[in-house]
């Protein structure tokens, strides 16, 4: 089996027939079989903490529907404090765990955070479509990750099994020639 590698050294040595980007693994010397586990163990490592990454912010863009949804769409309401001060009573994070009390000068706009830093004024149901638009857009990338996550996993594997044999292999003819000397 020969899979194909997105590595740069892999892609780049010419096969028998002159073309580049597969390569016979079986070729490949121990070392070399070596380095490529590495490579792809490492690169798998951060294929997968960016999964990790991605998913937290699909996460909280959907925590931020949420908040509209339950803080200005359909306020809770408490029975201490007065119909004015119930409609426009919310609780305003400061961390992900502290949390303070403010009012709402305006139901009817939010400020949505956009990225790097800039932040604009949407309706609530603007700012809804926003931020469902956004992690939507993350699960395509996620679905993509996993993709080329489980192609690596499956060339990793086989880089695994052939470096195994030739190991294995190794150790036959080295305890072959170890029994002729002897």
């Amino acid at each position: 089996m020969m899979p194909q590698s997105n590595s740069p050294a892999a892609a780049s040595s010419p096969n028998d027939d002159g073309s580049s980007g597969v390569v016979d693994i079986t070729t490949l010397s121990i070392p070399q079989l070596r380095a490529l586990q590495s490579r792809l163990s490492s690169e798998l490592e951060h294929l997968t903490n960016s999964h990790a990454k991605l998913r937290a912010a699909q996460s909280k863009f959907r925590d931020c529907v949420r908040s509209i949804n339950d803080g200005i769409i359909e306020p809770k309401k408490t029975t201490k404090e007065t119909e004015e001060d119930k409609s426009n009573s919310i609780l305003v994070p400061l961390t992900s765990s502290l949390y303070v009390k403010g009012r709402l000068a305006n139901r009817d706009k939010v400020i949505v955070d956009v990225g790097t830093g800039f932040y604009v004024e949407k309706t609530a149901s603007k700012a809804i479509d926003f931020y469902n638009r956004k992690a939507k857009e993350l699960e395509t990338n996620l679905q993509d990750l996993e993709k080329i996550v489980q192609g690596k996993s499956s060339n990793l594997r086989v880089i695994e099994d052939v470096l195994r044999q030739k190991v294995l292999s190794g150790e036959a003819a080295t305890s072959g020639h170890s029994l002729a000397a002897t």
